[in-house]
């Protein structure tokens, strides 16, 4: 049998940091007394791999807690494996606190991560993330500076636990929330609620966007295999850290840059898991950013067909019924799922463990077929999402409709429509509001100008007076985004927004609107001439902003369909700057 080939390896000589410390002379001179003033002799990391651990550890960053600890165990694999680890703190775009909404700041974290690795003596990096913005604005960055990189995700946190009863992060908060306006929660029990939801660090434990995101990486082949199910408090995400900082030196020598990871191939393996695991509707806006910024051209299309014959295999919720993360890792992880649906994927794709999909996939078994079913029994028998096209929507619209009650799926009624988040929140909460079932709640001015941001406000609160009913679900729409906890009959990403004149601008309430699910659907049924007359009237709101960050995301940032990157950022744009001058 002939074996495999060896993959030439670097020398020395020909690490990018020597360009930085080979040299004899002045500049050279300074960078390696610099070192010196640090603590470091020559021995430290002369002729080594020095690899960035790009940390978004922030005390405010619940997520992310424990990545002080994480980024030591990088350092002890790094050295052991002979190169040297410094560590950079990142942007922490956590969830949790950052107004008016993390995503808009997403793009600066990417355009940090790029500027960080270009500007310094790395040869390789660790990108530790995890909260939802984190995965996709650190691969975004990595992926254009285009050294080796490895991406290492903070895992879910435990299980939330209340009174004997399973809680899942965000998605079980809504729940909850809807029974409190009911009146059906006592203060005790929602200080207990509160408590008990969250208990350890890692990010939410629903197959929420965090998650979502994270098997998204794994699946592109940028994680060690199966990295993204360990749970954040378990030892063997300890121990997969130090193995990220193991891998990533060879992967210098190896010179096994992200370019060649992520292609047509490992970008549509990832979609396929995506929409395999019920993923948050965010998966859309940041895989679509993120093939963009490979080179791949990743379409609404392109996963609307996807999700059509792609079947929803994990149970976990808010898409599944019964089961967290921590139980989807006992019962074998990304890798189990994966294996369950390999003659779907391409796995000859490339991955950073320098082997392919199928070989890190060898092995891989279901311990528990009712959080990982098969085939033959799915949770939902399409994939997670949806795209819909129609007159409200002509650059496309999102739902999850595993999520929602499907009645909701072919579905018509009046529009309620509202301008602002403040206008529809006293709305909702007026117990004598004019509602019924069949009213089609909308938000505007919500996207990613108009929010400004595109916060996650589309799965709109249910008004008390149909609460009080005994009604749970209706269908919303809006061109914001919504946590990847959520759920419901709530269609999202309206494109364009109404804040740039999309025809959700043009709504008005009273008017009938019709969502016919199976058909990919979503129209106003107003006449051609009256729409005409409505556009020909409307006036465009005035810019959010007049200066610093929020001026130049609104005049740069792309509509949902297209990633809402910025479009000097993405790779038809130009050409990367390439290399630093070195004087």
């Amino acid at each position: 049998m002939k074996e495999a080939a060896v993959p030439a390896r670097k020398t020395p000589a020909e690490l990018r940091s020597a360009r930085w410390f080979a040299p004899d002379d002045l500049r050279s001179f300074g960078h390696r007394s610099r070192m010196m003033q640090l603590g470091y002799s020559e021995a430290d990391f002369m002729g080594r791999p020095i690899i960035g651990i790009l940390n978004t550890w922030s005390e405010l960053n619940s997520c992310h807690a424990h990545f002080r600890e994480r980024a030591g165990d990088v350092k002890r694999g790094v050295l052991a494996a002979g190169g040297f680890p410094v560590e950079l703190p990142s942007l922490s775009v956590d969830e949790s606190f950052t107004k008016p909404t993390s995503m808009l700041y997403r793009n600066l974290l990417a355009i940090e991560t790029e500027e960080q690795i270009r500007s310094h003596p790395l040869d390789g990096v660790v990108l530790m993330g995890g909260c939802d913005k984190t995965t996709p604005g650190l691969v975004m960055g990595a992926l254009t500076a285009g050294v080796p990189m490895i991406y290492l995700p903070a895992g879910p946190m435990l299980r939330g636990n209340y009174a004997g009863q399973k809680l899942g992060s965000g998605s079980d908060a809504w729940k909850y929330w809807d029974e409190r306006r009911a009146g059906n929660i006592t203060d005790e029990e929602w200080q207990g609620l509160q408590g008990g939801i969250a208990r350890s660090p890692g990010v939410c434990m629903t197959m929420g966007t965090a998650s979502t995101m994270t098997a998204i990486t794994d699946a592109m082949g940028l994680t060690l295999p199966g990295a993204s199910s360990v749970p954040a408090v378990d030892s063997g995400h300890q121990r997969m850290a130090a193995d990220c900082g193991r891998r990533i030196v060879d992967m210098v020598w190896e010179d096994l840059t992200p370019d060649r990871i992520v292609t047509p191939a490992s970008v549509r393996n990832a979609a396929i898991v995506a929409m395999a695991t019920g993923c948050s509707t965010n998966a859309v806006v940041h895989l679509i950013a993120m093939a963009r910024r490979a080179g791949v051209d990743l379409t609404l299309d392109d996963l609307d067909a996807l999700g059509r014959t792609t079947p929803l295999i994990a149970n976990v919720r808010p898409s599944g019924k019964d089961y967290l993360m921590e139980d989807f890792f006992y019962a074998g992880g990304l890798r189990a799922l994966m294996k369950q649906i390999g003659d779907r994927l391409d796995l000859s794709a490339l991955t950073v463990t320098g082997r392919t999909m199928g070989e890190n996939l060898e092995g891989a078994q279901v311990f528990n077929d009712d959080v990982i079913r098969p085939l033959s029994n799915p949770v939902y028998h399409e994939g997670s999402l949806a795209v819909l096209r129609g007159n409200l929507c002509p650059d496309g619209a999102v739902i999850k409709p595993a999520a929602c009650d499907p009645k909701y799926h072919v579905h018509e009624g009046p529009a309620l429509v509202f301008d602002s988040y403040p206008e529809m929140k006293a709305a909702v909460d007026d117990e004598n509001l004019e509602v019924t079932p069949d009213t089609v709640m909308v938000l505007r001015n919500a996207g990613p100008l108009g929010g400004p941001g595109f916060p996650e406000w589309g799965m709109l609160p249910i008004p008390k007076a149909l609460i009080r009913q005994g009604h749970r679900d209706m269908l919303r729409i809006s061109d914001a985004r919504m946590s990847g906890t959520s759920y419901g009959a709530c269609v999202l990403h309206v494109a364009p927004e109404s804040h740039v004149g999309g025809p959700l601008a043009l709504l008005r309430t009273g008017d009938i609107v019709r969502l016919d699910l199976p058909a990919r659907r979503l129209d106003m049924l107003v006449s051609e001439d009256e729409i005409a007359a409505r556009r020909a009237a409307w006036v465009a709101p005035p810019p959010r902003y007049d200066r610093g960050w929020g001026w130049m995301f609104s005049r740069h940032v792309t509509q949902a369909d297209k990633g809402c990157d910025f479009d000097f950022l993405e790779r038809g744009f130009g050409s990367a700057a390439g290399e630093p001058e070195i004087f």
